[in-house]
């Protein structure tokens, strides 16, 4: 009796496994966006759920962060007058340090105003910048954040680090917005994270 070799199959059956398992991990990215897709904010944030600690993954350079080395982290806090409180923190050469503002709706969807100028100079216009949600995980795992002129942008986790293959979609998609990433910078520990993946 003659049996049949069954390595060839065994072989097969793992290619088809693996194949199968990169479409599925290429199906668990959000979707490439065309190039011109609008930057706006997100239709829906639900605040509460967007509330708490959020890891900086990415950001573009802004002159208020040029001190910080990593571990920046944002949390959000709601409060009873439907405002948030924002606490920034960030690790310098130095040490830690820390920051605290307020955010509030400025329209629907994602779109909030920020600022952390003391609360009595809240009622003054220019002291609020804008802080706008333009993409969102649907389970409020990661967000980028930016604004109308798309000059600020943050990549933001609920994790230190984000898979290496989601961040570049997240990238890919704030691109498409016309967001400018040439000079991003990338958190150390996700830089770390890219390279040993």
């Amino acid at each position: 009796m003659l049996r049949r070799p069954v390595f060839p199959v065994a072989i097969l059956a793992l290619g088809l496994s693996f194949a199968a398992h990169a479409e599925a991990a290429e199906d668990a990215l959000p979707a490439a966006l065309p190039d011109g897709t609008p930057n706006t904010p997100v239709p829906s944030l639900d605040l509460d759920r967007y509330a708490g600690r959020w890891h900086e993954v990415a950001r573009l350079p802004m002159f208020f962060q040029r001190k910080c080395i990593g571990d920046t982290t944002a949390t959000y806090t709601s409060r009873a007058d439907g405002s948030i409180e924002v606490r920034n923190a960030c690790r310098t050469e130095d040490g830690m340090i820390e920051s605290t503002g307020a955010a509030r709706r400025a329209g629907d969807g994602g779109a909030l105003e920020v600022r952390f100028a003391p609360g009595w100079l809240g009622w003054v216009p220019m002291v609020w910048a804008d802080y706008w949600v333009v993409d969102l995980d649907p389970g409020y795992g990661w967000a980028v954040v930016g604004g109308p002129k798309q000059g600020a942008m943050w990549i933001l986790s609920r994790e230190t680090t984000l898979d290496p293959a989601l961040f570049e979609r997240i990238r890919q998609r704030a691109e498409a917005r016309g967001y400018r990433l040439a000079e991003l910078v990338i958190d150390p520990t996700q830089r770390d994270r890219m390279v040993a993946e």
